[in-house]
């Protein structure tokens, strides 16, 4: 079984996010970036998967900026066996995530395509299910555990009522969830291994896809701020508080 795993580069999840003075966007200037983390999970479950015999290669793609790079080499570090970046500096929305995912999966026809359930900087939850739509394939989404079953998979889903448990033929799109492991921290062996693994850059223009934006942001603003809470001395109190803020 061949793996696919797109990987994303974000904004740290340590890090607390600045908005543009003009409110256009979000500061990405002198910002520490690292890879999604619902991506880490994909790669680390890919990679358990071809330690325990399941998949024999495993292919990591990145669409964005060449310091994208980076986290491909995040990947390979932890296990992966070539990447893919596809170079460019625009904004891609999850739309041509999709179609230009759909045409590496044409040039690399894997069995599995696993991919993090959302992005922590643009929360959209699109990429996986727009990939499988476009190609005709299976998916399994919010996937909480992943079991080879014979030819198939069973994919068990984190659903609001508790678990789900799904079959899908293969090939097949799989969106994971965060429990479904906890990522590896890549050793410095490892580090230096992955220097020397392939990463082949290509061009949207090579897929003859337009990453066109058809969103425009009007305006991006921080949370408002929490009032304080306040203390107070029995139910009573409580009460007659939530009385008079009208929450009650």
């Amino acid at each position: 079984m061949k793996v696919l795993v797109p990987v994303k580069r974000v904004i740290d999840y340590n890090v607390k996010v600045r908005v543009k003075p003009d409110q256009t966007g979000v500061d990405l200037a002198n910002v520490k970036m690292s890879m999604n983390p619902f991506d880490e999970i994909s790669v680390e479950e890919a990679v358990r998967m071809k330690e325990a015999g399941i998949a024999t290669e495993v292919v990591v793609v990145s669409i964005g900026p060449q310091q994208a790079q980076e986290t491909i080499r995040t990947a390979l570090a932890m296990g992966a066996d070539r990447g893919i970046l596809i170079k460019t500096d625009a904004t891609v929305e999850p739309l041509a995530v999709a179609k230009l995912l759909a045409k590496v999966v044409a040039d690399e026809k894997p069995d599995l395509v696993l991919v993090g359930k959302q992005a922590i900087d643009d929360d959209s939850n699109q990429t996986g299910q727009m990939l499988a739509a476009l190609l005709d394939w299976p998916q399994g989404t919010f996937a909480y555990k992943i079991e080879k079953d014979g030819d198939a998979l069973k994919v068990t889903r984190e659903v609001d009522g508790g678990l789900q448990t799904v079959k899908l033929k293969t090939p097949a799109v799989v969106t994971v969830d965060l429990r479904l492991n906890e990522p590896r921290y890549a050793s410095l062996p490892n580090i230096m291994k992955a220097k020397k693994k392939e990463i082949a850059e290509k061009s949207p223009a090579d897929y003859g896809v337009d990453i066109t934006p058809r969103l425009t942001v009007v305006k991006v603003t921080e949370p408002a701020a929490r009032s304080g809470g306040i203390k107070v001395e029995d139910v009573a109190a409580l009460v007659a508080k939530l009385k008079t803020a009208g929450a009650v």
